[in-house]
């Protein structure tokens, strides 16, 4: 699958495990479900990892604001 355009790519990663770090740093580890233009994200089997990378409590599925996410990357 080609990923010509940055919503390609985030669609290639759809029902995959993805990292997403926030503005302020929290970082939540889960399946992507779903997304729209504005990057409004809802992950799924989702974790609130720390720092240093471990679980710091389960949160099941979870809607993140576009606006807030400063990268998301393949787990």
């Amino acid at each position: 699958m080609e990923t010509d355009r940055p919503l390609d790519a985030l669609n290639a990663s759809r029902n995959k495990r993805v990292l997403v770090e926030l503005k302020n740093k929290t970082q939540f580890v889960g399946s992507l479900k779903a997304f729209d233009i504005h990057i409004n994200t809802v992950l799924g089997d989702a974790e609130e990892r720390d720092e240093s990378g471990a679980v710091k409590r389960k949160l099941g599925t979870v809607f993140i604001r576009g606006d807030m996410i400063v990268l998301i990357s393949p787990a």
